[in-house]
């Protein structure tokens, strides 16, 4: 597994690192030692780039990391973060595997190899994305692009940019997306839908008000809506 995988100047340079930051890591020594101490120093010395690229290359763990709360400017981590309280971390979030947080999660940037789950609110500033499944009891909240495979929220989903999943979104309040929202299957939410771009949907919309559209909408099977169903170009 990556742990107990040597990062060796050898094995590194194989994946073609940047000249920069390999001279970075073998002046500080990081070569034979720790995958996650080695990332750690990079977020610590400000090389969130770096620390990206390791994990990206190296790929993620079997380590799980239990705190109490987590404050920090950036933060990488290799395999599960289990937080019981609140997540903020303004700058980036790397998790390799997956990510529970028993309060809100607040970042800048939140990027998870697998699932993500709250038991409070989701705010990003720039990008949130899960390879696996969001789930937040409370609302999600992100200025930029939402991707993931499944999207879940006890309260409403607000995003200025596109939303991207790739199977089902089950929104139990309003649905505001000033992108495109597209969803490989079907897509619930328990207020009003409004989206400004393309809404795309490869099984069936279900509404209890009423779906606001600045684009085309498509279902692949049907729609169903409480009140109207309004969009500037086709439905």
């Amino acid at each position: 597994s990556a742990m107990d995988m040597e990062l060796t100047q050898n094995f590194l340079r194989g994946k073609n690192p940047c000249a920069m930051g390999y001279r970075w890591f073998v002046r500080n020594n990081l070569a034979g030692g720790d995958y996650q101490a080695a990332m750690d120093t990079q977020v610590a010395a400000g090389r969130v780039e770096d620390a990206r690229w390791l994990l990206e290359n190296f790929g993620s763990t079997n380590s799980v990391l239990e705190l109490e709360h987590l404050e920090a400017d950036n933060f990488v981590y290799a395999g599960t973060l289990i937080v019981h309280g609140d997540v903020r971390v303004p700058g980036q979030l790397l998790v390799g595997r997956s990510l529970q947080a028993g309060g809100g999660i607040r970042a800048g940037k939140l990027e998870v190899g697998e699932d993500i789950q709250s038991g409070g609110a989701i705010f990003c500033d720039e990008l949130l994305k899960a390879g696996g499944q969001i789930k937040a009891a409370w609302s999600v909240e992100v200025q930029g692009n939402i991707h993931a495979e499944d999207l879940r929220t006890g309260w409403e989903l607000c995003c200025t940019g596109d939303v991207d999943i790739k199977s089902s979104a089950q929104i139990d309040r309003e649905v505001d997306v000033q992108g495109a929202l597209r969803c490989g299957k079907g897509l619930r939410a328990g207020s009003v839908i409004t989206v400004q771009g393309l809404l795309d949907v490869g099984h069936g919309i279900a509404c209890n008000d009423h779906i606001e559209c600045g684009n085309h909408i498509q279902a692949g099977w049907g729609i169903k809506a409480l009140g109207d169903i309004r969009a500037a170009c086709s439905i």
